[in-house]
């Protein structure tokens, strides 16, 4: 049976063992169980019961890891999505005064369309119209965004009116746990520890609760609260009241940065074929889509990939195994949810910067040289992190190099598609600064 397993996960092909994916998985979950708090904070301010979706946070979590490392064998975990969460809350719930029940049947709608264009080979095309130097540009760019998360989590760069942002203070103990935890973990990197993310995100977790520096709050949850959101949705709702711009934008958003994160994971992972297609497309987008609609019927929004699943790559994860041990820890939260906090923000962050230092490593693959290919690619790399979304960077950067490329006379018939998402990021972005 183990050798069965171990020849389905191709451990041979990928160099990886029992061990090393266990630890990948327990390093993804530690690096990303914030969410088991974050989400449920955000989506009550809607109203959604605070118990009730702090474990439909944990089940869709898990039920889409799992299912990814079942059927598309990738260490990529998923959860509900930060940024689609408070678009849900504070856009369309307070601002739109849309019900979350409502909101939740269009998030379900939104995954019934990415489960249809899945099928009929869309999003497949999407990606491979995509250009493989933005690719890269992508991978960088993403690498950049959890770094620059890493160092607000540890309190090295904070918000400034006049600059926007600012260093922090370097004395704070926060700063300093997680200086250490970064040392230790490059040290650990260094001399090819295996586990050397794990072992400093638990390192400092016991030096800050030694020193009493964890504040830790016990929060809500429990499999049995799920009977005040699940299957709570209203679709008829959000069909009649003709939400097609909320569809529109939790599919759009979700769709780029479900494809940035992908291509992310898989080349930090060396995953990507030689002519950079990416193995096993078509599950890992069927496992995206349903993911999203599972999430959307346990009481959260739009369920997708989780860039963090780069720290479970640089800590060796290389099959779904991976991903599967990350969505049973995600079981067990459902019932250890008062629990998840016990590690601070000191602990991560180290992890976040350490992992974001090492994808840089793609942006090699760019030729700088080039105006055509460059611009585009950096527009990409730097404004993931500044504007705080891998859609928009990825938008810019599509726009760019179909506009560069229309007035340098080499566009290309064959390249349609990108011209078209050119077309569609550009009205996106003139109805985003419209409303």
């Amino acid at each position: 049976m183990i050798k069965r397993l171990e020849s389905y996960f191709e451990f041979a092909r990928l160099g990886t063992n029992w061990r090393t994916e266990l630890l990948a998985g327990v390093t993804t979950f530690l690096t990303m169980a914030y969410i088991v708090l974050v989400n449920p904070a955000v989506l009550a301010d809607a109203g959604v019961p605070l118990p009730a979706v702090t474990a439909a946070t944990c089940l869709s979590a898990a039920f889409g890891s799992i299912l990814m490392g079942i059927i598309a064998r990738y260490p990529i975990a998923l959860a509900p999505g930060m940024g689609l969460n408070a678009y849900f809350t504070y856009t369309v719930c307070l601002k739109m005064h849309v019900p979350w029940q409502t909101a939740l049947g269009a998030v379900f709608l939104s995954g019934v369309i990415f489960l249809a264009l899945t099928t009929v080979g869309v999003r497949q095309m999407i990606l491979r119209a995509i250009p493989h130097q933005l690719y890269a540009a992508v991978a960088g760019g993403i690498g950049l965004f959890i770094a620059f998360i890493g160092f607000q989590h540890a309190g090295l760069v904070v918000r400034d009116p006049n600059t926007l942002v600012t260093m922090g203070n370097i004395r704070d103990p926060t700063a300093y746990l997680a200086l250490l935890g970064l040392i230790l973990m490059v040290a650990l990197e260094i001399r090819k520890v295996k586990g050397s993310i794990l072992i400093g995100v638990l390192t400092v977790t016991g030096v800050a609760w030694a020193f009493h520096m964890v504040h830790w709050t016990p929060s809500a949850g429990g499999i049995s609260a799920l009977t005040q959101t699940a299957f709570k949705l209203n679709i008829m709702g959000a069909v009649n009241k003709g939400l097609l711009e909320i569809i529109f934008v939790f599919f759009f958003v979700d769709l780029f940065d479900n494809l940035g994160t992908l291509v992310a994971v898989t080349k930090r992972a060396g995953l990507i074929a030689p002519d950079h297609s990416i193995p096993r497309l078509n599950r890992i987008l069927f496992a995206d889509a349903t993911a999203t609609v599972f999430g959307s019927l346990t009481g959260t929004s739009t369920v997708t990939s989780y860039v963090e699943s780069t720290a479970g790559v640089a800590a060796g994860g290389r099959s779904g195994v991976t991903a599967i041990v990350t969505g049973m820890l995600f079981v067990v939260a459902i019932g250890a949810a008062p629990f998840i906090g016990i590690v601070p923000p000191a602990a991560t962050a180290p992890a976040l910067i350490l992992v974001g230092s090492l994808m840089l490593a793609a942006i090699t693959e760019i030729h700088w040289h080039e105006p055509l290919v460059a611009v585009p690619a950096f527009l990409t790399l730097i404004l993931i992190p500044f504007t705080y979304s891998i859609a928009n960077g990825l938008g810019f950067g599509i726009i760019a190099w179909a506009v560069l490329h229309l007035l340098a006379g080499k566009a290309r018939r064959q390249d349609w598609l990108l011209y078209l998402l050119a077309a569609l990021f550009l009205a996106r972005f003139i109805y985003l600064g419209a409303s």
